[in-house]
């Protein structure tokens, strides 16, 4: 690996220089930081990081390599990556290639041996922010000006619609081959995880992924188990295509939702969205279930969040809180037939404790 001279710029005019790794590129999108200490490749290949760039709090990255199994999606959506200190020789029986080459390989680039916990204090002070990596030798000028002007060219998230370009195009099943005695499950694909999709599978469900616009007519005439809104990325307030569908799915089918799927369906009950300082990322992020009173550590990655006073005036009962800031990790309602979860449930990476969404969901709602 030849790694060059990189640096980090930040919206509020912060700047590292550092060694870059991956993809010789230009690039940047929204800062986020993942506390997470191991399945960086989970993380890096989940399409809700889309327009993101994002810095490991963990030191070390890129000494288990890339795997053939742990892969959330078909390629990288986010636009770069920051760390303490990149491993580039591998060691993990399962390794097929290292993380540069697979960054490289989708134009990805990252930067190592830059302050994390500084850069860390900065997003968790001033908030997310818009940065870029660019190489030192591309300067022209200033960093200070270089790193304005690329900046000029990436938008913000706040009001940032991802949804539609990472939504199939078409109706797809996962994993046919499978047999499913339980019935159909159609997910909504709004940048689904694999591991959303394993998980209804396991559960004994024909899994149908279908467009984040799917009429929901078409939805009913099929008569399924369920429907899943699943995990993506971007601001929740600009997908008002997918909330008019779901509006017409709710009381009539029982819905499992998650993450932005968790959004949509609040928003569809009238219920408002707003933009986290720094939001929610990583594998240990401790979450209160409102009945029972038991605590589950949770895999969390999402940028906005769901008033709760707004559930509250609609009669819409919470069913978790996150315990780190008070905010809305879960709701739902027998009468209608509906779980919803912001966590992710079925980790890929981090704790199993949320599993018990999913058979939660299929003791109370599928009868």
């Amino acid at each position: 690996m030849n790694s060059w001279e990189a640096v980090f710029y930040l919206e509020n005019g912060h700047q590292f220089q550092g060694e870059g790794f991956g993809a010789r590129a230009s690039s940047g999108g929204e800062l986020v930081f993942n506390t997470g200490m191991s399945g960086y490749q989970e993380i890096f290949t989940d399409p809700s990081y889309s327009h993101q760039v994002v810095l490991m709090t963990y030191p070390h990255l890129g000494n288990t390599g890339i795997n053939d199994e742990d892969i959330e999606s078909g390629n990288l959506f986010l636009r770069g990556v920051v760390a303490r200190q990149y491993v580039s020789r591998p060691s993990n029986w399962r390794s097929k290639r290292s993380l540069h080459d697979a960054l490289a390989a989708c134009g990805v680039p990252g930067i190592s041996e830059v302050d994390t916990r500084e850069i860390t204090r900065v997003v968790r002070g001033e908030g997310a922010q818009r940065a870029v990596i660019f190489a030192l030798e591309d300067v022209q000028g200033s960093i200070e000006a270089h790193g304005k002007k690329v900046l000029e060219s990436i938008p913000a998230m706040e009001g940032l619609e991802l949804v539609s370009h990472l939504s199939c195009r078409a109706p797809w099943e996962f994993r046919p081959e499978v047999s499913s005695p339980s019935g159909t499950a159609i997910v909504y694909d709004f940048g689904v995880k694999h591991g959303i999709l394993r998980q209804v599978k396991e559960h004994g469900f024909r899994v149908k992924v279908v467009p984040h616009n799917y009429p929901y007519q078409d939805v009913l005439a099929e008569n399924p188990a369920a429907v899943v809104l699943s995990n993506g990325p971007g601001d929740p307030a600009g997908v008002p295509g997918a909330v008019s569908e779901i509006q017409g799915l709710v009381g009539k089918v029982p819905v499992l939702a998650i993450c932005m799927g968790h959004q949509l369906l609040a928003r569809a009950l009238g219920a408002t969205t707003y933009k986290l300082k720094f939001g929610h990322h990583g594998v240990n992020h401790p979450v209160r279930d409102e009945r029972t009173g038991r605590i589950v550590i949770t895999s969390q990655n999402h940028g906005f969040a769901v008033r709760a006073e707004d559930l509250k005036q609609k009669g819409i009962e919470l069913s978790h809180v996150s315990l780190n800031d008070g905010t809305v990790e879960g709701f739902f309602s027998e009468k209608m037939r509906f779980s919803s979860v912001q966590f992710h449930p079925e980790a890929s990476p981090g704790p199993h404790d949320g599993f018990g969404v999913f058979q939660a969901f299929l003791k109370g709602f599928l009868r």
